[in-house]
């Protein structure tokens, strides 16, 4: 099952509605979906997407992408459902907006999961033959 840009943006769209409003303070960039897709080039081309970042940036701010075509291309690669794509969107925007909120604290508890995750797949990666 494929979606189209447009119907990503409209599927974000509803799920951030139902995130409360302290969320997004200081989010001043916002939710942005970009077209392209995010390939991780730490591993084989095609295998590993970035779906999201949560991006502080001097000059622009404090903002979230979420990138359509790393979705659409891991949609293909495995064949998702309806159901499926609901997951992997919601739970990317609520994971970047964890970073968001973590971001505000000054607390880094999530990137420290992400780094053990990522080195868990790198090393799952480096044994298959």
């Amino acid at each position: 099952m494929e979606y189209t840009f447009d119907q990503v943006a409209d599927m974000l769209d509803e799920m951030a509605e139902a995130f409360p409003p302290v969320f997004f303070e200081e989010l001043n960039g916002g939710i942005l979906l970009q077209e392209e897709a995010k390939p991780d080039p730490m591993f084989p081309d095609g295998e590993v997407y970035f779906m999201g970042e949560y991006v502080q940036d001097g000059y622009l701010g404090r903002y979230i992408n979420l990138y359509y075509g790393s979705f659409l291309a891991s949609a293909r690669n495995e064949d998702w459902s309806e159901e499926t794509w609901q997951e992997e969107l919601y739970t990317t925007l609520a994971h970047e907006l964890t970073h968001h909120i973590e971001g505000l604290a000054n607390a880094h508890g999530l990137d420290d999961k992400d780094e053990e995750q990522l080195l868990q797949l790198l090393e799952e990666y480096r044994r298959e033959p």
